[in-house]
């Protein structure tokens, strides 16, 4: 890590396809200005079929950048491709931020310290819960699952449309993840201390279904991972059922500020204006 005392320039990218909706530039371009640190972070859309070729030049200076975010349809084989992967990249078979060292892409995922960063914020004494329920087994949920198991949680439950689909993540993240199908919802909410949606059911407008968060314990903490609009369906009936709800917001500020501190030397903060520029940004689009 470089001290942050020092003065140099780097330049770091999000690619994605597409990746002119991300709003990643419009989150590091607000911590490059308040830390008064020179360099850039810009959108860098690249076709799959390009996507080596972009590792490549990565590899070789040709680029220019010294690093940044992956995002979908990318992550796999960003982790695939970079020198040195870690372990958790590796677990996931997914990588969302790369960096140059010594001439080697290194590759991690910091998806699931974004969504726990944020609950630690929103909802302190989450992680009390021994059992959670995710609803959701796609690309999403994999991050979240690997940080709620690596922070504690004894029992996490995968319900999904497809069993299978729930199965394989139970597959890949060990005994205590439990899959299940639709079906068994509300058997496996009954006394669960944390809920966590990870589709996309009330996304932009979108309906949801009805679900009785009243068979979980009292003090539970239920959270979305969808943050257009704010408050999804999901999150509106738990609060009106009387418990705590954390919007998916967070995940996104908190997820990008391990990458900027290994781009440009200083830890950001996530602070109350950056959470309102990105909403006043939301209420623009």
């Amino acid at each position: 890590m470089r001290d942050s005392r020092e003065t140099f320039v780097n330049h770091a990218f999000v690619t994605g396809y597409p990746i002119k909706h991300s709003r990643s530039p419009l989150i590091h371009g607000y911590w490059l200005k308040q830390l008064g640190l020179p360099g850039s972070y810009r959108a860098h859309e690249v076709r799959p079929e390009d996507f080596a070729a972009f590792i490549a030049s990565l590899k070789e200076g040709a680029s220019g950048f010294c690093g940044g975010n992956v995002t979908i349809p990318h992550k796999e084989m960003a982790c695939r491709l970079a020198d040195r992967p870690d372990d958790l990249s590796r677990e996931l078979g997914a990588a969302n931020t790369l960096w140059l060292e010594e001439g080697d892409v290194h590759a991690t995922n910091t998806d699931g310290r974004g969504f726990v960063a944020n609950l630690d914020e929103r909802a302190a004494g989450w992680d009390r819960a021994s059992t959670a329920v995710v609803l959701g087994a796609g690309g999403a949920s994999r991050a979240i699952i690997q940080a709620v198991r690596d922070r504690g949680i004894k029992t996490i439950h995968v319900v999904n449309r497809t069993v299978e689909r729930a199965q394989e993540l139970a597959d890949r993240f060990g005994p205590s993840i439990a899959a299940h199908p639709m079906g068994a919802l509300g058997e496996v909410m009954t006394g669960a201390g944390l809920f966590i949606n990870t589709t996309s059911l009330g996304m932009d407008g979108a309906e949801a279904p009805e679900l009785d968060f009243g068979v979980m314990a009292a003090s539970a903490v239920v959270t979305d991972i969808v943050y257009v609009p704010l408050k999804t369906p999901i999150l509106a009936q738990a609060e009106a059922q009387g418990f705590t709800t954390v919007d998916g917001l967070g995940m996104l500020l908190h997820q990008a500020a391990p990458g900027f501190e290994l781009w440009f030397g200083c830890r950001p903060s996530v602070d109350a204006t950056l959470r309102q520029l990105i909403i006043d940004d939301m209420d623009r689009h």
